[in-house]
């Protein structure tokens, strides 16, 4: 075993020196991968010294993180001495984190360098540690392992394009797979894959999936009323929401929403690019055009109050939602969402939020990331899939020419999330038997 974490500590090397141009590029000029350098490569996370229960949540980023608030809700309500660390790997997800969970240790995922994993386990001591969804590093593990630490997967989710590559790694992946105590996945597709891998189906539990639990449905909600503030919307105009999106989804939402207000001028467009280092690129997009504009950033909350209307002779203002975390109250702004990452090779992201509101929603075609979702919404008939800018345009205007078919789109949308509900008790229920060091159902059931 330890000839095993070494050989993969010199891959690991290697790989870092093969990518080591690229990533002093992005620390110097991009200014990336810089804050929480000793956490990452030393494990050098914060030092637990209670001997109360802890369990360490990792969650890779944003996405991951904001699926967490219902569960460990539940979890101090029912436990109030429970101690709950939550470790992420990306800067953003670091930062909505910490402003998500103040009264928790936050901290960066240790690199997969077999001293890194054992430091950090020695200093968070943690009782289990919860993947969400799925991020699996093999020193970790077998870190972890050795000292007794059980490891999980919860909202567990595996894609056939992911599914294909570890099969080709199956003498790998499979026992690093079967040293974990409980893979809990959203789907009966992601089981059987995970059954393939692991060889049994012990351990394995269909749960659904948390994200719909902690899904907002009121569109009265607070957040999403000071973003209405915030952009100057007005009620009688039409809100168009283009959310977690990447180069040239903006270009596109841009020009079809131009297209548009030849017709409809009272059409709004509300962009949400997916990375943060990409904010002042789309402002920039947008002020080349010699479009208003209004950045989430740049507004003082004492501003946020009256809206302001527009003068009949000047378009009014693009907004632009440049803060992170605030994604999931604007799509409750949306008459029409665009989700982003889908005419691009990005595989998709999340477009739950939007139709938990009752939005009409437009994907593009590549959404591999989420095809059980997406699969559930075409079913349902609670999305729309526009191939390219022609027929996302199209689509838009067809939806304010007669908005009887948006609004029956969106109420399937909702109806749909509202239907999925109850996975957090179910995965609650799977890992409360890891506090007290006891096995989960899964495993009582394999017993």
């Amino acid at each position: 075993m330890q000839i095993y974490a070494y050989l993969l500590n010199l891959v690991y090397c290697l790989l870092l020196a093969c990518a080591s141009p690229i990533i002093l590029y992005r620390v110097l000029v991009q200014k990336k991968y810089r804050s929480g350098l000793a956490q990452k490569f030393l494990g050098q996370l914060p030092e637990r010294n209670s001997d109360e229960p802890c369990l360490w949540f990792h969650a890779v980023s944003v996405g991951e993180v904001l699926q967490l608030p219902p569960l460990l809700e539940e979890l101090k309500r029912q436990n109030p001495t429970l101690e709950l660390v939550i470790s992420t790997t990306t800067h953003t997800g670091y930062a909505v984190a910490k402003e998500k969970f103040p009264e928790l240790t936050v901290c960066y995922f240790p690199l997969d360098f077999s001293w890194a994993a054992k430091r950090a386990l020695q200093r968070i001591r943690p009782t289990a540690v919860i993947l969400v969804e799925m991020e699996l590093w093999p020193n970790f593990v077998l870190a972890a392992d050795q000292s007794g630490i059980p490891v999980s997967i919860i909202n567990g989710r595996l894609s056939e394009k992911s599914f294909r590559g570890y099969r080709k790694l199956r003498w790998l992946i499979g026992p690093l797979l079967n040293r974990l105590q409980l893979i809990a996945v959203q789907t009966d597709a992601y089981a059987e894959r995970f059954q393939n891998l692991t060889g049994h189906v012990d351990r394995i539990q269909v749960t659904g999936s948390i994200k719909f639990d902690g899904i907002q449905v009121d569109r009265a909600n607070r957040l999403t009323a000071e973003l209405r503030s915030v952009f100057r919307l007005n009620s009688d105009e039409t809100v168009l929401v283009a959310g977690s999106t990447q180069s040239p989804e903006e270009q596109i939402a841009v020009e079809v929403y131009l297209a548009a207000r030849e017709r409809f001028p009272k059409l709004r467009l509300i962009l949400v690019p997916r990375h943060q280092e990409r904010f002042n690129e789309v402002a920039e997009l947008v002020m080349r055009k010699g479009l208003p504009l209004i950045r989430r950033s740049d507004q003082e909350s004492e501003e946020a109050g009256a809206v302001l209307p527009f003068s009949t002779t000047q378009a009014p203002a693009i907004g632009l939602l440049d803060t992170l975390g605030e994604l999931k109250s604007c799509w409750g702004l949306a008459d029409f969402a665009f989700v982003g990452g889908s005419l691009t090779k990005r595989g998709g992201q999340n477009m739950i939020e939007p139709a938990g509101y009752g939005t009409a929603l437009m994907l593009g075609p590549n959404t591999w990331n989420f095809k059980d979702v997406v699969d559930a919404l075409l079913q349902h008939q609670a999305a729309t899939i526009v191939q390219d800018q022609t027929a996302f345009q199209e689509t838009l205007i067809q939806w304010l020419e007669d908005p009887r078919l948006a609004e029956d789109q969106g109420s399937r949308a909702q109806r749909f999330v509202l239907d999925q509900r109850g996975a957090t008790l179910r995965t609650l229920a799977l890992i409360l038997p890891f506090i007290s060091g006891g096995k989960s159902d899964s495993q009582d059931k394999a017993a």
